[in-house]
């Protein structure tokens, strides 16, 4: 199985409404993905208005033999389903994508509150057993791998491992902003899943779209090096570079994408010495287009807001503002397990303390605008 997994979060429409697909060029670039080799399909119960499961029952199930692709989906934990609908629920997705079996199954966004709720306390997934039912389900052979889409620090990752050995695979936003991000810590978490013998699957390849353009400095210097190549390929080739990955996920909306993904991951070309330098210099460029530079974020390290460090808050909250969808974001929900960790619910009523920097200057604006953008802008 080839590297490169075709994300259905993004899927190719003919209007404004997501659920209204473009079949025949859903259809076309499904051909083309396993023409070329490639088998994994990525989808989700709550991609597309709940639509995306339908969309690849009509362009990949009913229309390709079984044994030619793999589908990955995952429970709507955010959905907070009680425990008499766990089985109703996986049953309709099953239903929904038109098969007996799911080759990957995940649990949707492992993040603190869901797994032990706000301050320790037990979250949905303990209470409705959810883990137990996904080992009950692969032992009646209708999930054939049991695996986790996380979304939260990497101390919580190693706990989970440890507490839940059944977990076949891990999918982690995989990106170079959200390597050394102190939300989404990437590069902390995937070294959890590598020490505990698992594989992974990379998500957020390009950070939800910001990544396919860079500031014109650092397309330039990229392009000094490849002049052919797309921004997008750069971080493709960066995660497909990782070792022990199932696949790299890339949200395609058009058959342009699809052969330009296809381009590069066939490929598979490794960064030389060179190519890697520019390639951080490139996304310092990206990281000092932000609002809020990492220069200007020296002066808050050390500070905390509830809890929470304050650099964290405003690296997450600058590098939102520069994605095609600020709003869409990811960083944001790591923000609302962050606070929990600090016995703090996001929804609920949050404290907003002051933030005095060492030299004396009042901060509290900044820092309180910024976290409040976060949580107004969680998913969940």
């Amino acid at each position: 199985m080839g590297k490169l997994g075709f994300g259905m979060m993004r899927l190719p429409l003919k209007s404004d409404d997501v659920t209204d697909f473009d079949y025949e060029e859903l259809n076309a670039m499904v051909d083309r993905f396993l023409e070329a080799g490639f088998t994994y399909f990525d989808t989700s119960a709550a991609y597309h208005a709940g639509k995306s499961e339908e969309a690849a029952r009509k362009s990949i199930v009913e229309r390709h033999p079984r044994d030619s692709f793999t589908i990955a989906t995952k429970f709507p934990t955010f959905n907070l389903v009680p425990e008499d609908k766990v089985e109703e629920t996986f049953q309709a997705q099953l239903d929904n994508l038109g098969v007996e079996y799911i080759d990957y199954y995940l649990m949707h966004d492992i993040q603190t509150v869901f797994y032990e709720g706000v301050g320790g306390e037990d979250g949905i997934i303990p209470k409705t057993r959810l883990f137990e039912h996904m080992k009950e389900w692969k032992s009646q052979g209708r999930i054939k791998h049991l695996g986790i889409s996380f979304h939260a620090s990497a101390e919580l990752l190693d706990r989970l491992l440890t507490e839940h050995p059944e977990v076949e695979f891990v999918q982690l936003a995989i990106n170079p902003i959200d390597w050394d991000s102190e939300l989404v810590q990437a590069a902390k978490c995937y070294e959890v899943v590598r020490r505990h013998g698992l594989p992974v699957v990379g998500m957020e390849m390009v950070k939800g779209g910001g990544l396919s353009t860079l500031p014109e400095e650092a397309e330039q210097l990229l392009r000094s090096y490849r002049p052919d190549d797309s921004m997008t390929s750069w971080s493709l080739r960066f995660s497909l570079d990782l070792e022990d990955t199932i696949a790299i996920l890339s949200g395609m909306s058009n058959m342009e994408q699809m052969e330009d993904n296809i381009r590069t991951a066939q490929a598979d070309k490794r960064f030389s010495k060179e190519e890697k330098l520019a390639f951080w210099r490139a996304m310092d460029i990206y990281r000092n287009s932000a609002p809020i530079t990492p220069h200007m974020m020296k002066s808050f390290i050390g500070l905390t807001w509830n809890g929470v460090p304050t650099t964290a808050i405003l690296q997450a909250y600058s590098i939102c503002q520069i994605q095609p969808d600020p709003g869409f974001s990811d960083d944001n929900n790591y923000f609302r397990g962050a606070l929990a960790d600090a016995g703090i619910d996001m929804h609920g009523d949050v404290p907003h303390p002051r933030t005095i920097l060492p030299d004396g200057t009042d901060e509290t604006e900044l820092v309180n605008k910024a976290a409040d953008w976060l949580i107004e802008n969680s998913f969940f």
